[in-house]
C-alpha cells in the first residue's frame, strides 16, 4: 500500500543525497512552486525495484491557485516520479545515456478542481497514476501527448461521469533535461465517454482544444472536474457537426492503433496444424513476437509514421525512430481491473521463448478469421473510414498476449501484404491489405459497430468471396485460457 507523508531533505539541506534523477524533477517542481518545499507525497512503501507492486517511487502533490487572468481556477496538481530514472544505476530502467529519454521519456501529471473547503489534496489520482504505470511497464507501450486511455469506470470511483482519460503536455512543467536523459510531462485529463469515442473517431488534440475552449469542461490548463455532469456536446451542440464531423471528413483519424483484445486464425490451415496456427487453444502456444517486429509494432502504435505525406511501415530491421517525426495518437484499451504481471512483458525470460526473426517467415494466407471484444469491433469503422480510405494504416495490439492485426490500404509502404496476397503473417503479426471498394463494402456491412445501439454478442460478419471472417465476441472469451 502506499503512505501518505510530507517529502523530507529538501528543506533541510540534504538535497545533495537525492539521486540526480530525482534532483532534477524536484528542481522543475520548485521553480513552479517556491513556496511550498515539502508537498505532500504518496509513496510506495515497498519499492518497485525491492519488489513492490507499485513502479512510481513518488507521487507528489502540491496546491496550485490558479491563474484568474486566464480563469483558471485553484485546484490541486499531482506529479509522479518513476518513469522516467531517477537513479540512473539499472535498478529500474536501463542507463542508456544523456542524449536520449530518460527511463520511459516522461512523467505523468494530473490537475484536479480544489473543491471548496478542501484543505488537503484526495489521494485516490496516485492509485490511478499508479495504475497507469503498472500498464507501461507490463506492455512498454509508452504514452504520447493526444493519447487516449479507456477507463471504463469513474477515475475516483464514484458515480462520476469522468470514465476516460486524454494525455497532454502539462501547461507549466517545462521538459528536463537530467544526466540520465530527458523528461516530459504528460498530464492526464479526465473524460466522457462520448469526447473519448469523438477523440478515437476524430484525434486527441482536437477534443483537448476543444476542452480547453470551454472553462466548465478543463479550461485553458485542462483541470479535470468529477462533478462535471454534460460533456462539451451537451455544453455546446454545435461542437459535434461544426468541428468533429467536419475534422473527421476533411483529416480522417490520426489514431493509428490501439492495445485490445484481439485474436486471430488461419483457416487455411488445419486446425491440428499447431506450429503456424495463431489460435489460442488447449495445448498450444503461440509464438511470440521478435524483438525486431515488437518494435516495429511500437513505432506504429506510437507515432503513425506519417513520412513524406505518405502512410509507411517501416521495415522490420528498422530502429526505433527519431521523437522528431511526425506523432499520431495511440488508444490504450485498458481496463484499471486488468492486470499483469511484469514477467508476462513481452521480452520477458520466463515467458515462452522468442523465436529467432530470422527463422520466422512472413507467411501467406488464404483465408483468415478475425476476433475481437465490443470495445476493439466499435473501432472497426473508424479504422476503415477514418484510416484506411485516408491511404493509412491501422493497428491492433492484444495485451493479452503478442498478437497483433495491422489493416493497411493500398497506399501503404513498407507492409509485406500486399494485393495479390492480402492476408500475410509474420509470426503472430497479421497484416490485412484492403482494397478501397472492400473497405467501402466492409462500412455498409459494418453500419451497426458504429450506432449507438446496444449490439446482441457473439456478432459475425463474413465476406466469403474474400475469405474473410470478423467476429464481435464478450470480453469473458478473451479472459479465457481456451479462447
Amino acid at each position: 500500500m502506499d503512505d501518505l507523508r510530507p517529502s523530507s531533505g529538501v528543506a533541510a539541506g540534504l538535497a545533495p543525497l537525492f539521486p540526480p534523477g530525482l534532483q532534477a524533477i524536484y528542481g522543475e517542481c520548485r521553480r513552479l512552486y517556491p513556496d511550498q518545499a515539502n508537498p505532500l507525497q504518496v509513496t510506495a512503501i515497498v519499492k518497485y525495484w525491492l519488489g513492490g507492486p507499485d513502479p512510481l517511487d513518488y507521487i507528489s502533490m502540491y496546491r496550485n491557485v490558479g491563474c484568474p487572468a486566464q480563469d483558471v481556477l485553484e485546484h490541486w496538481h499531482y506529479i509522479s516520479l518513476g518513469l522516467s530514472d531517477l537513479y540512473g544505476d539499472n535498478r529500474v530502467h536501463e542507463f542508456t545515456g544523456p542524449e536520449g529519454p530518460s527511463g520511459f521519456g516522461f512523467e505523468l501529471t494530473f490537475r484536479l478542481k480544489r473543491e471548496a473547503g478542501e484543505t488537503a489534496p484526495p489521494t485516490w489520482p496516485a492509485e490511478l497514476m499508479q495504475g497507469l504505470a503498472r500498464y507501461v511497464f507490463q506492455s512498454e507501450n509508452t504514452f504520447c501527448s493526444g493519447d487516449h486511455i479507456s477507463w471504463h469506470s469513474p477515475l475516483d470511483n464514484s458515480e462520476s461521469r469522468i470514465q476516460h482519460m486524454l494525455l497532454t503536455e502539462d501547461p507549466q512543467m517545462q521538459p528536463v533535461q537530467t544526466p540520465f536523459g530527458h523528461v516530459n510531462f504528460l498530464q492526464i485529463v479526465g473524460v466522457c465517454a462520448e469526447e473519448l469515442q469523438a477523440a478515437q473517431q476524430w484525434n486527441g488534440q482536437g477534443i483537448l482544444d476543444l476542452l480547453r475552449g470551454l472553462h466548465v469542461a478543463g479550461g485553458p490548463w485542462l483541470i479535470t472536474d468529477m462533478r462535471r455532469g454534460e460533456t462539451i456536446f451537451e455544453i455546446d451542440p454545435h461542437l459535434q457537426q461544426d468541428r468533429v464531423d467536419k475534422g473527421i471528413e476533411t483529416d480522417g483519424s490520426n489514431l493509428s492503433g490501439v492495445s485490445a483484445k484481439c485474436v486471430w486464425d488461419d483457416l487455411s490451415r488445419p486446425p491440428e496444424d499447431e506450429d503456424d496456427s495463431r489460435s489460442i487453444c488447449i495445448g498450444s502456444q503461440p509464438r511470440r513476437l521478435s524483438d525486431k517486429d515488437t518494435e516495429q509494432i511500437r513505432e506504429a502504435l506510437r507515432k503513425g509514421l506519417e513520412i513524406n505525406s505518405k502512410s509507411v511501415l517501416p521495415p522490420i530491421s528498422s530502429q526505433r525512430q527519431s521523437h522528431d517525426q511526425p506523432q499520431q495518437s495511440v488508444g490504450h484499451l485498458q481496463s484499471h481491473q486488468t492486470s499483469r504481471s511484469r514477467k508476462d512483458s513481452l521480452e520477458s525470460e520466463s515467458s515462452a521463448a522468442i523465436v529467432p526473426h530470422e527463422l520466422v517467415r512472413t507467411r501467406q494466407l488464404e483465408s483468415v478469421h478475425l476476433k475481437f471484444n465490443q470495445e476493439s469491433g466499435t473501432l472497426l469503422p473508424l479504422c476503415l473510414r477514418g484510416r484506411l480510405l485516408h491511404g493509412r494504416h491501422f493497428t491492433y495490439k492484444s495485451i493479452n498476449g503478442d498478437t497483433a492485426i495491422t489493416f493497411v490500404s493500398t497506399g501503404v509502404e513498407g507492409a509485406f501484404a500486399t494485393e495479390e496476397h492480402p492476408y500475410a503473417a509474420h509470426g503472430p503479426w497479421l497484416q490485412i491489405l484492403l482494397t478501397e471498394e472492400f473497405v467501402e463494402q466492409m462500412l455498409r456491412d459494418l453500419q451497426d459497430l458504429g450506432s449507438h445501439d446496444e449490439i446482441k454478442l457473439p456478432k459475425e460478419y463474413s465476406w466469403p468471396d474474400k475469405k474473410l471472417k470478423i467476429s464481435v465476441l464478450p470480453d469473458c472469451v478473451f479472459d479465457s485460457p481456451l479462447q
